[in-house]
C-alpha cells in the first residue's frame, strides 16, 4: 500500500490550546503524524512517498472562497494587527447573530470563521493545510490510476472543516477534498466512513445535501462529546442528500 506523506505538517507546531480555562500545550502536534508514520513503518510499509503540488482547485468546490482567502492571508494579518502570540478566536456568532457577515476587525474575522475556540493559528499552518489537502489529492489520484489502496497520512486533520470554518484541529477537509477528486475523475458515488471518538461535523456540513457523498459517522454521543451542536441521531441529510 502507498502512503502519502509531507514533512511540511511540521510548518503546523502551534505552542497553546485554550483547555478548561487554560492555555496548555496542544494535545495535537507534529508527534502524531510521526507516530502514525513510525508505526506504519514498523508494520513492513515502505512505499512512502510526497505528495504532488495541487493547488486548491479541489478544495475550491468545497470550501468558501472567502473563507479559503482568509486561512491563506490570516497569519500575516493578524501580525500586521500588532499580535506576536497565537490567533485565538474569542468572540463567535451566536445563535441569534441573525446578518452575521466577516467583519473587518480581526478577532472578529476570527471568530467568524471558526467553530471553536481551541484551535490557534499560527505561522506555518496555511502551509501545512495545503500540504495535507496535496496528500489527499494524491492518495486519491493513486486509486483512479488503477491501485487498490492508498493511505493519506494528512496533517493537520480535517474532518471538523467546514464549508467555511475552522475548527478541531482542522482547516481543510481532507476527506471531503479526495472524495471530490474522485468525483471529478469519474466516479458516481464515494463514501466516507468517519469513526474517530469525535463528530466529524465538517465533513457533514460539506456533504449534508449531496447524494454523490455519503457521509456515516461512529462518534460518541454530542450531549457529552465535542463537538456537541452536530451529529445527532436525526441528523440524516437534506435535499437531495437526504437518508
Amino acid at each position: 500500500m502507498r502512503i502519502i506523506y509531507s514533512e511540511d505538517h511540521k510548518f503546523r507546531d502551534a505552542k497553546t490550546e485554550l483547555h478548561g480555562g487554560e492555555l496548555v500545550k496542544p494535545f495535537e502536534g507534529p508527534f502524531r503524524a510521526e507516530w502514525i508514520l513510525a508505526a506504519l513503518q514498523e508494520s513492513g510499509f515502505s512505499d512512502i512517498v510526497a505528495p504532488e503540488a495541487h493547488g486548491l482547485s479541489v478544495a475550491g468546490k468545497l470550501h468558501d472562497a472567502g473563507y479559503l482567502e482568509f486561512l491563506e492571508t490570516i497569519w500575516e494579518r493578524w501580525v500586521a494587527a500588532g499580535f506576536t502570540s497565537e490567533a485565538i478566536p474569542i468572540s463567535l456568532p451566536v445563535r441569534r447573530s441573525y446578518h452575521a457577515r466577516p467583519p473587518k476587525n480581526i478577532d472578529g474575522l476570527l471568530g467568524y470563521y471558526a467553530n471553536s475556540v481551541e484551535t490557534s493559528i499560527t505561522d506555518g499552518t496555511y502551509r501545512a493545510a495545503v500540504a495535507a489537502n496535496d496528500c489527499a489529492i494524491s492518495a486519491a489520484d493513486h486509486i483512479t490510476a488503477g491501485n487498490r489502496f492508498a493511505f493519506a497520512l494528512c496533517r493537520p486533520p480535517g474532518h471538523h472543516a467546514g464549508i467555511d470554518l475552522f475548527g478541531g484541529y482542522c482547516f481543510l477537509n481532507n476527506a471531503a477534498i479526495a472524495a471530490q477528486r474522485l468525483i471529478d475523475h469519474g466516479a458516481t458515488k464515494v463514501a466516507i466512513l468517519d469513526v474517530d471518538f469525535h463528530h466529524g461535523n465538517g465533513t457533514q456540513d460539506i456533504t449534508y445535501e449531496r447524494d454523490d457523498i455519503f457521509f456515516a459517522s461512529l462518534h460518541g454521543d454530542p450531549d457529552d462529546a465535542f463537538p456537541y451542536f452536530w451529529g445527532h441521531a436525526e441528523e440524516t441529510g437534506k435535499g437531495r442528500g437526504e437518508g
